[in-house]
């Protein structure tokens, strides 16, 4: 009786998650360019269900992701640790299987996944791309390893400073260079949740790991993430279609970006173009002359907000020393003539650094703004 009560319990939250309003669910797009002939997919690569240690239904996730934008999501249920189990006696692919219908429906791209949970070293690594995660179910933990490469999966190595796993310092085992070296590892969080790894971004730099940032989401999304002070982190995958096949070769090709709470970080051939499609100048020839002021409209079509801090002044006038271009918005800005070659320029340019947009080096991505004015 005890085990019928809590399958029923399990089976009506799922039921308020997934059924839609009268008026029917409602999709939050996120606004991202797409850039050099790819898709940027909004994705999340890692979060959990009743068939590990999750509190929903498969469904729930795939409702979660539709509503809040994403196009790619993976359900990774761990494989030693599903505290479920006397209520939920199932297969490691069942997850998959259930939302994998719904996630068809909705347009949602529904990578098979699975969590390989062992303690540090090497810790929790995600499997994505497996044909049959039940044959990941070893005693030997690189064997499992092994089992995912053999089925060609994609191999990244979860929330490396957990404080659990790793309580004094954030360190790189000896058991993480025998996976790289193997070519089983190939990415690495460098957020989870709500933490980010600076170290793991220098570790992704120097080891040519493909960064990712996603949620490791257990319980219901609305209540770890509200989207005022804290924003639901994704990847950004950027791909040549949004297909399975498509997303992996992205992946291989190392082609991601990570977004949390409006900081973008991500190699700066990816950046650059980011913020040049996002950023559109609604001012006509300004025609500037010395002593004269104008102003310069400045709009942002994406989601993310770009602030601006100057790296050297304007050559023949001044302009402001920070901006913040907010998503979705129109910014005026005021430009001063300082000498008589200005009125010679075809062209202003500002120079600027986007200090909420971080290469894969660590460092401030350097973004110009030309300004036509004859």
């Amino acid at each position: 009786m005890k085990m019928l009560i809590r399958f029923g319990i399990i089976v009506y939250l799922a039921f308020l998650f997934v059924v839609p309003t009268a008026k029917g669910q409602i999709r939050k797009e996120i606004r991202i360019p797409d850039i050099l002939g790819y898709q940027t997919l909004k994705c999340d690569f890692h979060m959990h269900t009743v068939f590990s240690d999750g509190d929903v239904w498969p469904t729930v996730r795939v409702q979660e992701a539709w509503r809040e934008g994403l196009d790619v999501i993976a359900i990774s249920d761990h494989i030693e640790y599903r505290p479920h189990s006397e209520d939920i006696d199932a297969d490691l692919n069942r997850s998959y299987e259930v939302a994998k219908p719904l996630a068809d429906q909705m347009g949602i791209v529904l990578v098979p996944a699975v969590e390989i949970t062992r303690n540090m070293p090497p810790g929790h690594l995600n499997a994505l791309f497996v044909k049959n995660a039940n044959l990941l179910e070893r005693e030997d933990w690189y064997e499992a390893c092994v089992e995912a490469k053999e089925q060609g999966a994609f191999v990244f190595w979860n929330h490396p400073g957990w404080e659990v796993q790793q309580p004094d310092t954030m360190k790189w085992w000896p058991e993480h260079s025998r996976l790289l070296n193997a070519g089983i590892l190939k990415g690495i969080e460098i957020y989870n949740d709500k933490q980010f790894y600076p170290k793991a971004l220098n570790w992704a730099q120097e080891k040519n790991l493909v960064i990712l940032g996603n949620s490791d989401l257990h319980e219901p999304s609305q209540q770890q993430y509200n989207g005022e002070d804290q924003k639901r982190p994704m990847t950004l995958v950027f791909s040549l279609d949004k297909t399975e096949a498509a997303i992996k070769a992205a992946l291989l090709d190392n082609r991601t970006a990570v977004l949390f709470n409006d900081t973008l970080i991500g190699d700066r051939r990816f950046l650059t173009p980011i913020f040049i499609g996002a950023i559109q100048l609604k001012s006509k020839k300004l025609n500037l002359q010395n002593q004269d002021i104008k102003y310069l409209q400045i709009y942002n079509n994406s989601d993310i907000p770009f602030k601006l801090q100057q790296r050297q002044p304007s050559v023949g006038f001044s302009c402001p020393k920070e901006i913040i271009l907010p998503p979705n918005r129109t910014v005026s800005i005021e430009l001063t003539g300082i000498s008589d070659e200005v009125a010679q320029m075809t062209t202003l340019k500002m120079f600027y650094e986007a200090t909420n947009l971080i290469t894969k080096r660590g460092e401030n991505l350097p973004v110009n703004i030309d300004v036509p004015n004859k």
